[in-house]
């Protein structure tokens, strides 16, 4: 089984307010006291917290419930109750929570980042706040209100400076391989990479930039064929996109409009982001057959020639990526 995890459904419940307190002030000196209870505690938060540590949601695959504490009941000589105890649930850098009904509840982009995901029940009043000049000694005090209880969805959406976007066994793990000190899997048949892999690519002058290598896309993603929208929504993360066709492909350009279009029906916002289009292998292809691919595409798209293997090209794509990136 894989070590990535990108989607887990939790049963979360946050706690119950302490109830407020009816007690009366009875001393020795002091027969008619009044009211003397204090307010109950707040139920404990559910919240989820950004963790930079964190790359996978591995951690809370088989969590089925979270469950935080109840306020305490507030006590006599006006003293509130304890707050309950929340709950943290630390989660990887780009995870959105959603609520049952698929609504957003908040998504964690910064380290150390925290969203209430279900507050605690509030506290119930003690006698104290219902005294008056007709009732001066109140003998009840209000109960603490539930919390919140619903199933939270977590889904991770990979954050990555440049995102590959092929066809299965485009070259990407290669690539990605190629360039930084990430090991994908690597073999010579569709969908060898089944999870996201990040890579860390050195640049000039100690400069670097972070490179996800996504699962195979196929024509028919966007309806949930293949890996579907798992593989699409880490597209969305990525500041820049880099277009991977290999120079064995039968038409380059068609590839390339295919996958376009993939994007462009699952979210065509994705079109707005910067992209770039290389063929990969190019050590498959002499300098003629170059020629010929660079003319299927219009003169504003022509693409860069790379191969994973040899290296040749690989310094000129990260200058254009990096160009992509700062320009």
């Amino acid at each position: 089984m894989s070590n990535f995890v990108d989607y887990v459904k939790i049963h979360c419940k946050s706690g119950h307010g302490g109830a407020g307190s009816a007690h009366l002030r009875r001393e020795k000196y002091i027969p008619k006291g009044g009211p003397d209870g204090g307010d109950g505690g707040r139920g404990g938060h559910v919240i989820m917290k950004g963790n930079a540590q964190e790359w996978t949601l591995l951690p809370l695959r088989y969590t089925r419930h979270i469950k935080a504490e109840r306020g305490q009941n507030g006590a006599k000589n006006q003293l509130t109750g304890a707050y309950g105890e929340d709950v943290y649930i630390n989660v990887p850098i780009g995870t959105i929570a959603k609520n049952e009904d698929g609504e957003i509840v908040g998504e964690i982009m910064e380290d150390g980042q925290e969203i209430i995901l279900m507050e605690g029940g509030k506290g119930g009043k003690g006698n104290e706040h219902f005294k008056s000049s007709t009732n001066q000694t109140p003998r009840f005090a209000q109960p603490g209100m539930d919390g919140q209880e619903g199933f939270i969805v977590f889904e991770l959406k990979i954050l990555a400076d440049v995102g590959l976007v092929g066809f299965p066994n485009a070259g990407k793990s290669t690539l990605l391989s190629s360039v930084s000190a990430a090991k994908p899997k690597i073999a010579n048949y569709a969908f060898t990479t089944l999870t996201p892999n990040l890579g860390i690519v050195d640049y000039r002058n100690y400069k670097s930039f972070v490179m996800a290598d996504i699962p195979g896309i196929i024509e028919g993603a966007a309806e949930g064929k293949g890996l579907g929208h798992r593989f699409l929504r880490h597209i969305e993360r990525n500041s820049i996109l880099l277009f991977l066709i290999p120079a064995d492909s039968e038409s380059h350009f068609q590839e390339f409009k295919i996958l376009e279009n993939e994007l462009k029906e699952y979210n065509p916002e994705l079109l707005d982001k910067d992209y770039i289009i290389s063929i990969s292998k190019s050590d498959l292809v002499d300098e003629e057959l170059r020629k010929e691919i660079s003319a299927e595409f219009p003169e504003n798209k022509k693409p860069l020639f790379f191969s994973g293997v040899t290296g040749e090209g690989l310094m000129e794509l990260k200058d254009a990526i990096w160009k992509q990136l700062h320009g």
